[in-house]
């Protein structure tokens, strides 16, 4: 389906923005419809006719719901909150399965084509950064575009780039894929991007000055050091790790007063207001509902329960100053919403997909063989920073995602007859 021609493209072009946009949305009541939902209501239905449904999903989504349906007659779900994810985690991971389907299963070529989004959207960064400094709004401020976007300022320069993502964590965190691969192919040899593309894709993404983005960057170096070899790695990169991050907490507000604040939070169990950053106090207060949900309910309590659990276990929901009860959906943290919603199933489920579908490096690997590593531990950095920071299902197509990664282990397997 999405091999010729300008229909297909046209196609894949709708796909590809149910990934980069959701700074704009049609409208919010009774769910926040972003333009990129346009893709599913065409698409889906085609995908459905073209193909059979696929087994494991029937055996998932039966469970979920049932186990949703269970919470929610014991009061500890509502209908609202239960079926608003578990149709929109459904229906994108099917959605994004049977893209991969009609892609027959080149995960590659999506991977390149994800690879030129993430292109794209930096070269917008940039585009935004030196507008700023001319003082040319239109170049920088986009609301006039999109409706759920605003200028970031902060960082060293005054604005935290953001591209056309709603927060600079976001842009970091989607685009923390194309980052890994621009780096490898700077410092090691080039795969997809040239070096001018490399350096145009690494600098707007340290200019986001995300705090989860530069945790996104020692996660790269840990994976590269892992696929080259851990024990030699760690003599030369160990400690090249130990001086980005010294150099990032002494060099990089941002970077440091999360640390500082998530350090005395957890040391202390109190936050100050005014004082303790505001992104710390909410993971710390969603940490410790998701804790006290998970110890009376280890099974969870249904998708979209996390709301009935912060209303019952939050320490921060009484605060009036605006913004520390932002993140009651989605936890602040997707494991911490796994951990809440769908308890230890939910958390097995994300460790067995992280180490059992991982690909590692072979020694003397061919060109060709270096692919899978590549676009594994490329995948893994934007997974790992989703558990840690992102709670949103899946906001930015991240089953995509989910699946790339799947799915190219399981072609590395079939390959080798692993």
């Amino acid at each position: 389906m999405f091999e010729e021609g300008k229909f297909n493209k046209a196609l894949l072009i709708l796909i590809y923005a149910s990934i980069f946009v959701y700074a704009k949305t049609l409208f919010t009541s009774p769910f926040e419809f972003y333009i990129g939902y346009f893709a599913y209501i065409l698409l889906l239905p085609i995908f459905i006719l073209r193909h059979s449904f696929p087994r494991i999903f029937v055996f998932a989504f039966t469970f979920l719901f049932f186990y949703g349906w269970f919470h929610v007659v014991n009061g500890n779900n509502t209908w609202a909150y239960f079926l608003k994810i578990f149709l929109g985690v459904s229906l994108s991971y099917l959605f994004y399965y049977y893209v991969i389907v009609e892609a027959n299963y080149n995960v590659q070529r999506l991977f390149e084509l994800y690879l030129k989004g993430v292109y794209i959207v930096s070269i917008i960064g940039l585009i935004q950064f030196v507008s700023f400094k001319l003082n040319f709004s239109l170049g920088y401020d986009y609301t006039y575009v999109f409706n759920k976007w605003g200028v970031i300022k902060g960082g060293a320069f005054g604005i935290r780039l953001n591209s056309i993502f709603m927060e600079p964590t976001h842009f970091a965190t989607f685009c923390s894929s194309g980052v890994f691969v621009a780096i490898y192919s700077l410092f090691v040899k080039p795969f997809y991007y040239s070096y001018k593309q490399c350096i145009l894709v690494i600098i707007p993404y340290f200019l986001s000055f995300s705090g989860m983005g530069y945790w996104g960057i020692i996660i790269m170096l840990f994976l590269l050091a892992i696929n080259f070899g851990f024990v030699k790695s760690a003599v030369f990169g160990l400690p090249f790790i130990i001086i980005t991050y010294i150099y990032l907490y002494n060099n990089v507000y941002e970077f440091r007063d999360r640390i500082d604040g998530l350090t005395e939070v957890y040391e202390t169990n109190e936050y100050e207001i005014g004082r303790t950053h505001g992104s710390a106090i909410n993971l710390y207060d969603n940490y410790n509902v998701a804790k006290r949900n998970f110890s009376e309910h280890w099974l969870g309590t249904g998708l979209g329960s996390h709301p009935i659990a912060f209303d019952k276990y939050s320490m921060a929901k009484k605060i009036k100053i605006g913004g520390f009860a932002n993140n009651a959906k989605d936890a602040n943290s997707m494991f911490l919403r796994l951990m809440s919603e769908t308890g230890i199933i939910g958390i097995a489920a994300a460790l067995f997909l992280i180490i059992n579908f991982f690909v590692i490096r072979r020694p003397n690997a061919t060109e060709i063989d270096e692919t899978y590593w590549i676009i594994s531990s490329a995948l893994l950095v934007m997974i790992i920073l989703n558990l840690l920071r992102q709670g949103h299902y899946f906001l930015f197509g991240f089953p995509f995602f989910v699946l790339l990664y799947a799915y190219n282990s399981i072609n590395y397997r079939e390959k080798y007859k692993i």
